[in-house]
């Protein structure tokens, strides 16, 4: 899963990114580490990343602001999002989770813990591409095309989706009516365990709702199962050959 995979670092400590430049590029990545914001953005808008890692503590503008610009164009929306946070700091993390990154790791950190991060989320990757069969998911008042990644409501609207936002998608619409507990969805989504007390699947769970316009006080469509995980509570319609 490494062979030609581009990482894109943005971290203004030099001693971090030449420790991460050297030991993933000894794992087989290409890394390319960069001191801000603005290299980061001209580095993604040149060439782009496979994945990126983003600081939160930066120069020029903060890690968050980066993962939103990434979110919010079409064109790297579904690159995966590691956010580096201090090790104490949970508010960081519930920020960039909300804001669509994919996983997050505390400094310090171990180089080893990092790469299996992001050795599952290059699986994930994968896998949403190779799963690609021409398909369009129909439930509710949506259509989800798993070629395209594209997600559109009934009025015309559509949707940009992430692609851990995908994945979480894609897991319910795979099985509905079907109740999925917390360490099932992080494996299938994350490549990971969750961690006691890690809100990271409840997180997502979340973001997905926003996606879905499910946001009121009783969820209609990803309904929580008190003490055993979540549920998709519609039924799935699977189109082939459908064009949107």
């Amino acid at each position: 899963m490494t062979n030609g995979k581009t990482i894109l670092l943005v971290d203004d400590d030099e001693d971090i990114r030449d420790l991460l430049q050297t030991y993933l590029s000894r794992a087989g990545f290409t890394v390319l580490a960069v001191a801000d914001g603005g290299g980061f953005r001209a580095v993604m808008d040149e060439q782009g990343a496979d994945l990126a890692i983003l600081d939160v503590m930066l120069p020029d503008e903060d890690g968050f602001s980066l993962c939103r610009w990434v979110r919010e164009h079409p064109r790297c929306a579904q690159v995966p999002v590691i956010m580096l946070t201090a090790s104490s700091d949970e508010v960081d993390r519930v920020i960039g989770l909300e804001l669509g990154a994919d996983d997050y790791i505390g400094k310090p950190f171990s180089p080893r813990e990092l790469q299996a991060r992001i050795k599952a989320l290059l699986r994930r990757a994968g896998f949403s591409e190779q799963s690609a069969v021409g398909e369009v998911l129909v439930f509710a008042d949506w259509q989800l095309n798993t070629v395209s990644h594209r997600l559109f409501h009934r009025d015309g609207g559509e949707v940009i989706l992430s692609g851990a936002d995908f994945a979480l998608l894609k897991l319910f619409l795979d099985h509905p009516q079907q109740i999925l507990d917390r360490d099932t969805i992080a494996n299938l989504t994350r490549g990971r365990d969750v961690m006691p007390l890690e809100r990271i699947v409840d997180m997502g769970v979340s973001r997905l709702r926003q996606r879905l316009r499910d946001t009121g006080k009783s969820p209609q469509l990803i309904r929580t199962v008190r003490g055993a995980g979540y549920l998709l509570a519609v039924n799935v319609t699977r189109q082939r050959h459908v064009g949107i």
